[in-house]
């Protein structure tokens, strides 16, 4: 008589993995063998789990990763200059994310940054921390809506925010004014406090010229480069198949 109010009590607290676990109990013979610590501690590691599983579902979600990448199915046949052992000790706990280093994966287009980039954003996730991903152009246009519209502020807020934030494609045009203005603002925010992932098809040294103004390219590049990682990749794109036609 007592199961009920005490399983709609479990719903009302949204402790809906305890309730699932319970309900497996119930139908598991041999769990009467255990005591009743033990018992609760299934329940209780249940219910963490399902909350672990949601906080990272919703992680992933609020990310808006281009592609569903993970660190596991990265391609190290493929010869592009990738160094699994360095990888592995970048990502180990996302340790460059907790030390707010910087990550720069640069190379031709088509050799797979954007899915490293991807794969790096995803297992931060994984370990905790929160992502979001925008390609330059995107992002620079955001930025000049929040401008027309108020809300420039609050976006900066928000990108501040982010533990690790992926601009893909960046440097592909010369910023103008206000974008360089903005993308200082994004730095001189993060700076020290979290960390930024580039993508680009142009060497760290072209920037300061993609950049323009020289006082401002300098102020961000000191706030991006000392303390970044880079992950060079070469090699023919990888969108075309063996008779060199693009795949779908």
């Amino acid at each position: 008589m007592l199961e009920q109010p005490m399983m709609e009590k479990l719903q009302a607290m949204r402790l809906h993995g305890m309730v699932e676990a319970l309900e497996r109990q119930q139908q598991d013979s041999t769990i009467r063998e255990l005591s009743f610590t033990e018992r609760l501690a299934l329940l209780v590691d249940h219910q963490w789990s399902c909350r672990q599983n949601q906080a990272l579902t919703r992680r992933l979600r609020n990310a808006k990763l281009r592609i569903n990448a993970c660190l596991e199915d990265i391609d190290y046949r493929t010869p592009r200059g990738l160094d699994r052992s360095v990888l592995r000790a970048l990502t180990q706990d996302s340790a460059w994310v907790k030390r707010h280093d910087n990550v720069f994966v640069l190379g031709p287009t088509g050799v797979g940054k954007s899915f490293v980039a991807c794969a790096l954003a995803q297992k931060a996730c994984r370990d905790g921390y929160s992502a979001l991903y925008r390609r330059a152009a995107a992002l620079f246009r955001d930025l000049a809506l929040a401008r027309a519209d108020g809300s420039l502020r609050q976006l900066l807020i928000h990108l501040s925010r982010i533990e690790v934030l992926v601009i893909d494609d960046w440097a592909m045009a010369p910023l103008s004014e206000p974008e360089r203005r903005d993308f200082w603002e994004i730095c001189e925010d993060r700076y020290q406090t979290r960390s930024t992932l580039l993508t680009s098809q142009l060497p760290v040294s072209k920037w300061h010229e993609q950049i323009g103004d020289p006082t401002v390219a300098d102020g961000i590049l000191d706030r991006l480069v000392h303390n970044a990682h880079r992950i060079e990749m070469r090699g023919d794109s990888m969108r075309k198949n063996r008779n060199g036609k693009p795949e779908h």
